[in-house]
């Protein structure tokens, strides 16, 4: 079950900032996934054992001239409608002010976990001055600073704390989830009917394990799975100027329980940087991924169209382009099937277990053809590497020193396990160990 902590408040007073040492808490332990971008807003932190997803609201406000407190009043609706926790965060420094109030009214209406957190207390000083912030009628606050990071362990202590318990669903484990990504109106509400609406008769509903997604499952065709569907999104997607803001935070939490996502995107418009984004919040999460081209029989082809397609979409994901891509059509229902059977397929490439014989045959000859560049007159050796017993694809390679060893080798070592092992559409992370 996925966790989401979401932090609201006015601009500039240092949301941005606490989301970065949240996110950052994580870093030591899982490597930053190459070719993430578009990620500011969306982060992963690890505390006290328990991880959970990160959503800053920050620099999500337009023409602040003079709507200001329209928008900000969207943004916290947003993320109280998405999130598990909410951080209200306000500055010390300017004391209450109307927006800091406006924002406070409704969270005093939700029924979610809210946490006053009172930024840029730095000193004693401050520390009195933070008396004022009762008068926002949110209750206790925490007193931080999210720049040095004083204050921080506590908060992150409650948060912790106040997160759902990890619900399990036992039947609904056994089977592969699949959920369907992409921005409004890209057709994935057709795509869905398409496979279940016609014949409702032969699925049937799981209770959801979260308050948005919608789990279905899919029982025909020789085909055993669930579908993760998320409700909801077109209504609330119309207010185009936070239309990149909600569908990424919407995808957020179908995209950490799903197996494989089938993200899709529209044939006429192309792989836009929203897709991108979205794809990128995919990988991140280790997560298998089939690129789905709706309303692919809009278009007027010939015989090199398809290709070019695919290599401009390539060159937009890299570097990570061992991704398959189905050119589908929901009005037509073509190739509706195919991208099931390619869904499957990477599911089963996500859950492969290579034997150790096999993996060191292969890499232990790639490494003598091409060893890892030496350092400083220093000669780098592999001896030995090894599939981790991790949920997703994950190898270490053990060394005299790996710590001298670089991205590029590191991409040269994966190629080398995607050209011998079937691994299309599924995130693969390499470590280097201390032999």
């Amino acid at each position: 079950m996925s966790k989401i902590v979401a932090i609201v408040g006015r601009p500039n007073v240092g949301k941005s900032t606490l989301f970065n040492r949240f996110v950052e808490s994580r870093k030591a332990i899982v490597d930053d996934v190459s070719g993430v971008t578009r990620d500011r807003i969306y982060g992963k932190s690890l505390w006290n054992g328990v991880e959970f997803s990160v959503i800053d609201t920050g620099g999500y406000v337009i023409n602040s001239d003079d709507i200001f407190e329209e928008q900000i009043r969207k943004q916290v609706h947003l993320a109280i409608d998405e999130a598990d926790v909410v951080l209200f965060v306000v500055d010390v420094e300017s004391g209450i002010t109307d927006l800091d109030e406006a924002m406070a009214s409704i969270l005093r209406r939700t029924d979610k976990k809210v946490f006053l957190v009172v930024n840029k207390v730095d000193n004693n000083l401050r520390q009195a001055d933070a008396v004022e912030f009762y008068g926002l009628g949110l209750g206790d606050f925490f007193t931080i600073s999210s720049m040095t990071g004083s204050g921080t362990g506590d908060l992150l202590d409650a948060v912790v704390e106040s997160l759902p318990q990890t619900a399990e669903v036992e039947e609904e484990d056994e089977l592969p989830k699949f959920t369907v990504v992409g921005r409004p109106n890209v057709g994935k509400s057709s795509f869905i009917n398409v496979l279940i609406g016609e014949e409702r008769n032969i699925v049937t509903d799981i209770a959801g394990t979260t308050r948005d997604a919608i789990h279905t499952r899919y029982n025909k065709f020789g085909y055993d799975f669930v579908i993760i569907d998320t409700a909801g999104l077109r209504k609330k997607a119309k207010v185009k100027e936070d239309l990149e803001f909600y569908s990424v935070l919407r995808s957020v939490r179908t995209i950490e329980e799903a197996d494989v996502c089938l993200l899709m995107i529209d044939a006429e418009t192309g792989m836009e940087a929203q897709d991108v984004n979205i794809f990128n919040l995919i990988v991140r999460n280790k997560k298998g991924v089939v690129i789905l081209v709706n309303k692919w029989d809009l278009l007027e082809k010939d015989n090199s169209t398809t290709t070019h397609y695919r290599n401009n979409i390539y060159e937009r994901i890299a570097p990570f382009t061992d991704v398959p891509v189905v050119f589908i059509s929901a009005l037509t229902k073509q190739r509706v099937h195919k991208a099931l059977e390619t869904a499957m397929k990477v599911y089963k490439n996500r859950r492969q277990k290579i034997k150790t014989s096999d993996l060191n045959e292969v890499l232990l000859e790639a490494v003598e053809a091409y060893p890892p560049p030496s350092v400083k007159g220093k000669y780098i050796k592999i001896k030995y590497c090894t599939q981790l017993p991790s949920p997703t694809p994950s190898f270490a390679l053990f060394a005299n020193l790996p710590q001298y060893i670089k991205e590029p080798y590191r991409r040269y070592i994966e190629n080398q396990i995607r050209e011998k092992f079937d691994f299309s559409g599924v995130p693969i992370h390499i470590y280097f160990r201390q032999k």
